[in-house]
């Protein structure tokens, strides 16, 4: 993942070397812009990274579970057609 520190860093030595109007129209761009985008992010329906290990888990489990049933009612599905071509 992307660093913010390293962005935050890397915006303040680009805007220290500018000229101060440019400097101003930069700082008010900055903070206008993180502004927008952290509403945009509020807004955004986001789960963490535990939730998505845990539900990852969940979901390998429920595959286990699944093949595991697959293959019984494979089974008594054999059964079943044995016991009729019996009869």
């Amino acid at each position: 993942m992307i660093n913010p520190a390293k962005i935050e860093e890397i915006a303040k030595q680009i805007s220290s070397n500018m000229p101060q109007g440019v400097r101003n129209l930069a700082e008010t761009f900055e903070t206008r812009t993180k502004q927008a985008i952290q509403a945009k992010l509020t807004e955004m329906d986001f789960v963490s990274r535990e939730e998505f290990d845990i539900q990852s888990k969940v979901l390998i489990r429920t595959r286990e579970k699944l093949t595991e049933l697959e293959a019984k009612v494979a089974d008594l599905e054999a059964k079943l057609a044995q016991q009729n071509n019996a009869d």
